[in-house]
């Protein structure tokens, strides 16, 4: 196994690990800001992830240990837990939580964690510790949930045990992510269609600002009641349940309701976004890269312009990507704020691309970015103890 898994557990636990699971990360090709306004969001699984190996043990106690971080604890079984501060431990903990709660008996876990995706960088490392925690659980208990209910307990626990007021889109990605496909997901119905991602001779590059930010304390959450102000001010002639269930033309129709012009960009956002995914994946199911990428660029001018959740650390990434002939589009991914972009650049010109993005970068920053290329990669499952993921 990578990363030599097994050993580190054979010297933290003085026993072999049983059992190995992998859940990856995730990016968003396009469709930011979408999955809690009830719309359509084009994600992927990546190739980096979250390992978990894990033994029971008969001392009722539940060990946490991460390569990642420092902090080791053992908390004893109990009827219900309750968050601990800002632990990483308690994303896991809370799926205990959560099965516990539903009447299922779990025994004293030994756990060792250990994640390579950027931690910070809005790749999704915390719905990679919940719903491969979610899955070890229900697969060493018998729990019988099937993988959308571990989805669904995933976000419970992210909106309800840590505080986050996220959608769906992350825990659904890395639990359904298919190697060389993309998803089209409703985050209202959670209908969803596998779109072959054929890349040709491009690859996706992953470009962590390197600057970390925590959702729970930035503006997320602001912008969750925007979107919840503007849907109030549509209803009063409207009758809809989320943003996502109009299109551009009827938005433009109605906008005058929105009386705050901030509450009102944050919606044009969201309206013509869902509309940008929807054009994205017939480009995408037609291999017309170039379009796709067009829309890419748009994507993230609206969430610089309209949403305000870019910055000029994102900016630059995407300014560097526009001189450059050999990349398809460019965008920031994930809730912003910082966190990373994804562009579509060919493969052979990788090197290239990385060296000189980090030039143009450092002397706008002051620092240097970390890009990584990633292929689309399979979402939750079992490993082998001795296997690759």
């Amino acid at each position: 196994m990578k990363h030599g898994l097994p050993q580190k557990f054979n010297e933290i636990y003085h026993k072999e690990a049983q059992h190995a699971y992998f859940s990856p990360g995730r990016v968003n090709l396009i469709g930011e800001h979408i999955d809690y306004n009830g719309g359509l969001v084009m994600p992927c699984a990546i190739t980096f992830g979250t390992y978990l190996l894990i033994n029971p043990n008969q001392d009722n106690v539940f060990r946490f240990r991460s390569l990642n971080f420092d902090e080791n604890p053992e908390i004893a079984i109990q009827d219900s837990y309750t968050k601990n501060g800002d632990g990483w431990f308690n994303f896991p903990l809370g799926v205990i939580d959560h099965f516990a709660k539903d009447g299922h008996k779990i025994t004293g876990l030994d756990m060792l964690f250990f994640g390579d995706i950027p931690i910070g960088a809005g790749l999704s490392s915390s719905a990679s510790i919940e719903v491969v925690m979610a899955y070890a659980l229900n697969d060493l208990f018998n729990a019988g949930y099937s993988k959308l209910d571990l989805v669904k307990i995933a976000k419970s626990v992210e909106n309800n045990f840590i505080g986050m007021n996220c959608g769906i889109m992350d825990q659904f990605a890395v639990a359904f992510g298919e190697k060389d496909k993309a998803i089209v997901l409703n985050c209202d119905t959670l209908k969803y269609d596998i779109v072959p991602s054929n890349l040709g001779n491009y690859v996706l590059a992953i470009i962590n600002t390197n600057k970390s930010r925590k959702l729970v304390e930035s503006k997320y959450n602001e912008r969750v009641e925007e979107c919840q102000t503007a849907l109030k001010a549509l209803n009063k002639e409207l009758n809809i349940h989320y943003l996502c269930d109009i299109d551009t033309a009827t938005f433009n129709q109605h906008k005058n309701l929105i009386i705050d012009e901030v509450v009102r960009k944050r919606a044009q956002h969201v309206v013509e976004e869902n509309d940008r995914v929807k054009l994205a994946a017939d480009a995408l199911a037609a291999n017309n890269l170039a379009e796709f990428g067009k829309l890419m660029y748009a994507s993230h001018d609206s969430l610089r312009d309209l949403y305000e959740v870019s910055g000029k650390e994102l900016d630059a990434v995407v300014e560097y990507a526009k001189t450059n002939p050999h990349v398809a589009g460019a965008r920031m991914t994930g809730a912003g704020f910082g966190g990373c972009a994804i562009a579509l650049v060919k493969e052979y010109q990788f090197d290239d691309f990385s060296k000189e993005l980090a030039d143009y970068y450092t002397d706008k920053i002051g620092y240097a970015p970390s890009v990584y290329q990633s292929l689309i990669g399979n979402g939750v499952g079992s490993l082998l103890v001795t296997s690759e993921a």
